[in-house]
Parts: C-alpha cells; sequence; structure tokens
C-alpha cells in the first residue's frame, strides 16, 4: 500500500526538525512522490550530506518497499528564495535532485 504524502512528510520533518517539506504525486498513484525539503540546517552541508539527511529519515520506509519511489531536492532557505526568483523571472538556480527507488 503506497505511503501518504503526510506520512512522508512527518518522517521528513522527524529527522529533520526544521525541514519544510512539500510533496508532490509525480505520477497521481500515490507510489511515486517528488520531495521538496528546505531546512536552515542545510547551511554549509554539501548536497551530498543533504540528501543523505532525507533519505536517512526516510530509510526505513523505502528499506521496507512502504515509500517505492521519491525525488529528494533539499535546499536550504536562501536556495529555496533563489528558485522562487527563477519562478518570477529572476536569476537562475538549479538544485541537484536525488531519486531514490525501491524495487520489490
Amino acid at each position: 500500500m503506497p505511503m501518504a504524502a503526510d506520512e512522508i512528510e512527518a518522517l521528513i520533518v522527524a529527522g529533520i526538525p526544521d525541514a519544510r517539506v512539500e510533496m508532490t504525486d509525480l505520477a497521481g498513484d500515490g507510489d511515486h512522490w517528488a520531495a521538496r525539503v528546505t531546512a536552515e540546517s542545510f547551511r554549509g552541508l554539501p548536497r551530498l550530506k543533504q540528501q543523505r539527511a532525507v533519505y536517512a529519515a526516510l530509510g526505513e520506509a523505502i528499506r521496507s518497499g512502504a515509500l517505492h519511489a521519491v525525488n529528494i531536492s533539499a535546499l536550504t532557505e536562501a536556495e529555496a528564495g533563489a528558485k522562487e526568483e527563477v519562478a518570477t523571472g529572476g536569476s537562475r538556480f538549479d538544485a541537484m535532485a536525488a531519486w531514490v527507488v525501491h524495487s520489490t
């Protein structure tokens, strides 16, 4: 049974208390998600460590197969602000996203 967005968000916030999480159902099936995670605690961390922090928060759900696929975008508050500028015609910023897929 697929995981609901609020369950995924709760796991991320439990592991990263200052996280703001935006969930998007990519396929409309409740089984393929994109999680945009913004946290000031990511400041100064390399992109890979940011991704690993989110993955660690979701680890058991992924390992158990409860969470099948998630595209993780991890951003600091400053980076999230830069992304918003792109949407309004400002400067360009591309966040690296990591796909995590559990095959059953």
